[in-house]
This record gives structure tokens, C-alpha cells and sequence, in this order.
């Protein structure tokens, strides 16, 4: 009984029922496998993180190599390869927003001396899309294409709170135009995030500071949602959109 064939036409049956390819699927989850905080992966270590057997994984990485999406090292293990990157530069070309968003995030980080990013909702997931970190020994540091849970995070609040379906838990958030966070997916991180809409009022993601929990204290929250709220003013702006909500929730703040 060939229990490896068994299994793959029972994937593609179950893949065929979900509007997917087997081999698609299986060849993405092999590239999900790898994560940041691990530079290569071994075989084996693929193989326990996808469930596939290793003969299916080498025959499908063989094509990952080829098309540069994966690359093997001289010890045998594997790591990412260079075509993602091409295509993350594809993707966040495709957004428009790079000449409007990253000059602020670096004004952000200059005046703050905090990190600052720039989070887009995708899939269920807050992404990273932007960053600039500040010229310190101890920052918090996030990648660009890193990808979050929504339900935490100060930007994951932004982000829930004024998509087409928000969550009607995060009202406070809605009528205030930022929120903060305190631990909630790093314990020594705290974030505040604030709103940036395009034209019809459309979300187009969550302008966020962050730092160290024991240098961006309670008593720096407010003021870290000033300048976010004022460059988020900026942005929507540029982008066509109307900044009157974010300038009245800057003047809340600073009557």
C-alpha cells in the first residue's frame, strides 16, 4: 500500500474542493515554514513544520530553488531565497503609498526616537509594510513584510476599529482616532496607532509608534498620539482623502 500516494491524492482531492492546486498549496506552506527568527531550516525541521513527507518536499523545493524562492546552503539546510524580496518591493509599489508614508515615518522616528511603522490589513493580519528605526542601541525593531495577529497591538486595534467591519468592542477607539498598547504582543513593547484614510474615507492603515515599555511610558502616550495624529493629518490628506476627523482628535488633545 503506498501510504504517500494515498495522502497526496487525498490533498489534492481536499485542496480541489477549496479552489486550491495540492502542489501550490504544499509549495507555500513550505515557504511559510520559515520564519524570522530562524535564518535555515534542515529537512527534517521542514518536514515536522509542514507535516510533508521529505521526499515531497525535495521534489517541490527543487522547483522553490529554480524559481529563486528558496535557496540550499553548503550545510544542506535551506533558507529564503532572493525572488520574495523582488516581489515584496512589487507589493509595496503597488500600494502608492511609499512617497507619502515613509517621509513621515522618518520625520516620526527623528522627532520621537522611537520606531515607527506603517501597518496594512491583509488576510486577517496586520502587515509591516514600512519601518524606520531610530539611531539607538535599544529599540524595537519589526522586519517589513512581517505579519501580526489583529487582535493584538495598538495598530491591530486601529486596523479592526475602522474596517469596513469593525469591531463594535473598540467604539472608544473610533471616536478618539488612536490607541495604545501595553505588552500585548511583546511584553516589553508599547505602541500607540493612529488611523490614515484615503479619498471616501477608506482605511488605508495604521501609522504606529513604538518603544521599549520602560522608556515610552504612560505619561508619553498622548504625546506620542500628538505627533502620529498630526502626521496622519498629512497623510490623508495626500492621499486625497479628508483630514478634518484626525485635526479634531489632534485638537482634543491639545486644546
Amino acid at each position: 500500500m503506498n501510504t504517500e500516494s494515498d495522502t497526496s491524492l487525498s490533498n489534492q482531492s481536499n485542496s480541489a474542493e477549496g479552489g486550491g492546486v495540492a502542489a501550490v498549496d504544499r509549495a507555500f506552506s513550505i515557504l511559510s515554514a520559515f520564519q524570522a527568527e530562524q535564518e535555515s531550516l534542515t529537512l527534517a525541521e521542514l518536514a515536522r513544520r509542514t507535516g510533508l513527507y521529505k521526499s515531497t518536499i525535495l521534489r517541490l523545493i527543487t522547483s522553490l530553488e529554480k524559481a529563486g524562492f528558496v535557496r540550499r546552503l553548503s550545510d544542506g539546510s535551506y533558507s529564503v531565497g532572493p525572488e520574495p524580496l523582488r516581489l515584496s518591493q512589487l507589493y509595496q509599489a503597488s500600494f502608492r503609498l511609499r512617497d507619502v508614508i515613509y517621509p513621515l515615518l522618518e520625520s516620526i522616528t527623528e522627532e520621537s526616537g522611537e520606531t515607527s511603522s506603517f501597518y496594512v490589513l491583509e488576510n486577517g493580519s496586520r502587515v509591516v509594510l514600512f519601518r524606520v528605526e531610530p539611531k539607538r542601541a535599544v529599540r524595537v525593531s519589526v522586519l517589513e513584510g512581517a505579519r501580526f495577529p489583529l487582535q493584538a497591538g495598538a495598530s491591530g486595534k486601529i486596523l479592526r476599529a475602522f474596517s469596513r467591519q469593525s469591531d463594535p468592542l473598540l467604539a472608544e477607539v473610533r471616536e478618539r482616532f488612536w490607541a495604545c498598547s501595553f505588552g500585548e504582543r511583546d511584553p516589553e513593547t508599547t505602541a500607540v496607532s493612529v488611523p490614515v484614510f484615503s479619498m471616501g474615507y477608506e482605511l488605508k492603515g495604521a501609522l504606529t509608534l513604538s518603544g521599549p515599555s520602560d522608556r515610552l511610558l504612560q505619561e508619553h502616550i498622548q504625546h506620542a498620539a500628538s505627533i502620529l495624529l498630526r502626521n496622519a493629518a498629512i497623510a490623508t490628506s495626500a492621499l486625497g482623502g479628508s483630514d478634518t476627523e484626525l485635526r479634531n482628535a489632534l485638537k482634543k488633545l491639545n486644546p
